[in-house]
Formats: C-alpha cells, sequence, structure tokens
C-alpha cells in the first residue's frame, strides 16, 4: 500500500484536507482519532495517564478532559515529552494495522506532529500543508474557542515550517478558498494515481 503522510501544524486545514481525500474515495488514517481511542476509560493509556497526572485530570464523568490535558502539555514541555512518549509508540502500531485494511489505491495517514520520517517506516511521501500563521491563528480561535494568547502558545510548541519544508515531498498551500483547496488536492490525487499506484 502507498502511503503519504499528511502534516502541518495545527490550524494549516490538515482535517479538511483528508476529509477531501476520502470524498475523493481515498482511506484516512488519522492519529488523532487513534489517540483518542488510546486514551479511552479502559484502555491502557488512560490508566496511565490518570496515574501520571492524577484524578484532577478526569471529568465528571469518568473520561479524561482534554482540554486540561492539552493545557498541562503545551503549559510544560516535559509533561508533554512524557505524554508523547507514551502515545506516539502506541499510534505508530495501530496505524500499521489499519494500513492492512485499506482499499483505496493509496491511502493517507493524517499525523499533526510529524518532525521526520523515520519513526514511520511505511510513510512514502509527506504531504505538508502550509498556512499563514494569522489565519492558523483565526482557524484555531474558531474551532476551539480559545483565547489569541492561547492560540499563539499552541503554535509556539509545533515544530516550525522549516523543519517540515525540509522532510515535505509535497507542499499544499491553504491560504485561499475552498474550492482552490479542492482544485489543488484534485491535482496532487491524479499524481499520486499516476505515478505511484
Amino acid at each position: 500500500m502507498f502511503c503519504i503522510g499528511l502534516t502541518g501544524n495545527i490550524g494549516s486545514g490538515k482535517s479538511t484536507v483528508a476529509a477531501l481525500f476520502a470524498k475523493l474515495g481515498i482511506d484516512v488514517i488519522s492519529a488523532d482519532t487513534i489517540a483518542k481511542k488510546l486514551t479511552q476509560q479502559g484502555q491502557p493509556a488512560f490508566y496511565k495517564i490518570i496515574e501520571h497526572f492524577g484524578d484532577t485530570i478526569k471529568e465528571e464523568s469518568g473520561n479524561i478532559n482534554r482540554r486540561q490535558l492539552r493545557q498541562l502539555v503545551f503549559d510544560k514541555p516535559k509533561e508533554r515529552q512524557w505524554l508523547e512518549n507514551l502515545l506516539h509508540p502506541l499510534i505508530r502500531q495501530e496505524i500499521a494495522r489499519e494500513i492492512n485494511y485499506c482499499q483505496s489505491p493509496y491511502c493517507i495517514i493524517e499525523i499533526p506532529l510529524l518532525p521526520d520520517k523515520k519513526d514511520y517506516p511505511y510513510l512514502d511521501r509527506i504531504l505538508f500543508i502550509q498556512a499563514d500563521k494569522e489565519i492558523q491563528i483565526a482557524r484555531l480561535i474558531a474551532r476551539d474557542q480559545c483565547t489569541r494568547q492561547e492560540a499563539q502558545t499552541i503554535l509556539t510548541t509545533q515544530a516550525a515550517t522549516e523543519k517540515h519544508l525540509q522532510i515535505a515531498d509535497d507542499v499544499l498551500i491553504n491560504n485561499g478558498s475552498l474550492q482552490q483547496l479542492k482544485n489543488q488536492i484534485e491535482t496532487l490525487h491524479q499524481r499520486y494515481i499516476t505515478e505511484y499506484t
């Protein structure tokens, strides 16, 4: 299976791009969706997170308060590193398993934090979604109802665009309209079908 890693900073439009590829009939695997599954009640990562951060991280329903957890890890780099060390190997393992079930000519694997390809040997190409910082901030504020300061803090914790550009095989600029984005994706889709499948 030919696999394309879809990455980009928060607010760049990765989820929209992934959804547009899915509309073209391409299987999409989301690292975020896998992470949410791995941290649900009854999953081993859930108990390790509660043990590490304490019961205060739980909502009344017993689930992890994701907003609170996100705030904790963005404020404290050591805590972010601990959480990434716990989840990333589990996520990579589940991605490898899910690839086996893909039926489309190629698959898209949406991985928000992809500093390099070495931990993901099944990736054949990297598609980086790039957007201007002000657009990312506006999208983040609209989506998460966070403050401008919170949005800026989140953006500063992520890998620099220059680092992403170094590992990217393809770059998609997402500063325009949805139709412009669709046009770029359709062009890439045809190229992927023609050249790589």
